[in-house]
């Protein structure tokens, strides 16, 4: 592994660990999103304090901090491998910020990020599985999950790379643990729905 990849690798997880939900929230004027809600740094809990522009500003923000590193690397010429890395390195920002004493988002839209970054056909079919569950089912953390489990299938068939496929497993396995308060609450019934106030 080269100097510029370790740059690359470090340069990640330093701009996956801007927390875009306490940073919007300061600068908006709107309640900390870890006092409120679920108190999980992203756009969902952002969406409860009411301001649906703050909550798409996090989604982006988020889904940027994936998707950039990836570029960079992909545009320096970084092999799959390392590449691989640089996705789990800003997603690793994201879930545990270096900023933010390391208690970081769930990482659903930071990890759909390096996915686009990577494939965009393996991105726009979690998309896609990601916004049926929410039509359907109006519950963040199901969708999330769903698109989760499917992400690796996903990659298997349209995107075959070894490199990758780890990644996304790894991914996958992340959010669903990230998201075990939310299981729990799936299977009690308590879980909140999109959109509502915490």
């Amino acid at each position: 592994m080269s100097a510029l990849d370790i740059v690359l690798i470090a340069t990640a997880y330093l701009l996956g660990s801007i927390s875009s939900a306490i940073i919007t929230c300061r600068m908006m004027g709107l309640p900390d999103p870890r006092t409120i809600g679920s108190k999980n740094p992203g756009a969902t809990n952002v969406l409860r304090t009411g301001s649906k522009k703050a909550a798409a500003l996090t989604l982006f923000g988020d889904f940027l901090k994936g998707l950039l590193p990836v570029l960079l690397g992909l545009g320096l010429g970084a092999e799959p491998p390392v590449l691989a890395l640089i996705g789990m390195a800003a997603f690793l920002g994201h879930l545990y910020p270096v900023f933010f004493g390391f208690q970081g988002g769930k990482g659903v839209a930071t990890a759909l990020g390096v996915i686009l970054g990577l494939s965009w056909p393996v991105a726009l079919a979690a998309l896609l599985t990601w916004l049926l569950m929410a039509k359907v089912f109006k519950i963040s953390s199901l969708s999330a999950l769903t698109a989760a489990v499917l992400t690796p299938l996903y990659c298997w068939l349209l995107a075959p790379q070894i490199e990758y496929i780890i990644l996304f497993s790894l991914l996958s396995l992340l959010l669903i643990w990230r998201h075990r308060s939310n299981i729990r609450n799936l299977m009690s019934g308590a879980e909140g729905k999109i959109g509502n106030k915490g």
